[in-house]
């Protein structure tokens, strides 16, 4: 990675502050400095990215209450079997992150690749108006406000993601702005939270047990926000098989690109691996006196295509020299082939 950029361990950082009410001059600027982090690293720290710091501090407030309620409580708002929707409580366990893309018939594969676990827990959440994904929420007894609060930063992060999507129109040389908008009405992103319990760290360095293991995101965009336990690392373009730390860097998100924005250009921004694993300097011991890890909290919104649209090689991303390298795909038919290994058809049991 560029050892200039002004970020942690390469990764370029990004000021939004004067995109909504700069020159147009600043807005080239920004957009150019977007694209280019996501064409040689795929991730960027945004930094006055329009989500309020106090905001953030209430929704990982609210995520901790939610991951400190009873297992029983959680499992009021379970998540549905099979891999087609991606809401409520999910429990350690039943997610399994893979980069692998599993055929019909390949059952025994899949059985294999979830010997090590993943343990974690999270709460997925969508827009009201996802037909093809329902909300599945707590009781409101259970945890009053919460469903209230969740909705309102769901939009919230929304209007952030667009004004990263105008950027990006920009930066690749679209001619209008607004281009991706009109596939993104933001009914089929996700607001996800993320819990990390405490876990053995010999377990977690020998690979007995995972957190989130290596992977792309399928969607367009990703504005991760994290606490400052730490633990996210990015693979070095530069050097594959090798990952740096994506240090938490305070008041800012971490952004990446997802599959369908590499497809849609061309190859040109970089869908980069990235995992969760053993987080630096955050140990500690239990009352056994064994080593752990700390408990980390975050929360990504994925920002992704409708159901319906068709993501196929913008006309800035092609020429010549540079013809489409994927087949046009609808964004629900890739969403359930790439889902498909990650969720069990079978209900799978908590514990």
């Amino acid at each position: 990675m560029n050892a200039n950029d002004n970020g942690k361990n390469g990764i370029p950082v990004v000021d939004m502050g004067t995109w909504l009410h700069g020159s147009p001059d600043d807005k080239k600027r920004i957009a150019s400095d977007l694209t280019d982090a996501c064409r040689r690293v795929g991730f960027v720290y945004v930094i006055n990215h329009g989500v309020p710091d106090e905001l953030l501090e209430a929704a990982f407030g609210w995520s901790k209450k939610l991951f400190d309620l009873p297992e029983e409580k959680k499992m009021l708002a379970p998540h549905p079997p099979g891999p087609s929707v991606h809401r409520g409580y999910s429990w350690p366990g039943l997610e399994k992150v893979s980069q692998i893309i599993f055929k019909e018939g390949e059952e025994d594969k899949e059985a294999e690749n979830r010997k090590v676990s993943d343990v974690k827990e999270s709460y997925e959440i969508g827009s009201e108006d996802n037909e093809l994904q329902p909300n599945v929420w707590l009781p409101e007894e259970v945890l009053p406000g919460f469903r209230a609060f969740m909705t309102q930063f769901y939009w919230k992060c929304f209007e952030s993601a667009k004004e990263l999507l105008r950027a990006l129109a920009m930066g690749v040389g679209l001619d209008d702005d607004d281009f991706l908008l009109q596939f993104h009405s933001g009914v089929n992103n996700q607001l996800r939270l993320l819990h990390y319990p405490p876990v053995d760290a010999e377990e977690l360095s020998n690979n007995a047990i995972a957190r989130m293991p290596a992977h792309t995101d399928w969607g367009t965009i990703t504005m991760l926000f994290q606490d400052e336990s730490g633990g996210l690392q990015v693979e070095d373009p530069s050097k594959p098989g090798q990952f740096v730390e994506a240090t938490p860097m305070k008041n800012a998100l971490v952004m990446n690109v997802g599959d369908l924005l590499m497809r849609w250009s061309n190859d040109y921004l970089k869908s980069t691996l990235h995992r969760v694993t053993f987080p630096p300097n955050w140990t500690e011991r239990n009352a056994e006196g064994k080593l752990t890890t700390r408990a980390r909290y975050s929360i990504p919104y994925f920002v992704s295509p409708n159901p319906t649209a068709v993501i196929e090689c913008l006309p800035a991303c092609m020429s010549e020299t540079s013809v489409p390298k994927y087949e046009p795909v609808v964004q629900r038919e890739y969403q359930l082939m790439r889902g498909k290994g990650q969720y069990e058809e079978k209900p799978v049991a908590a514990y």
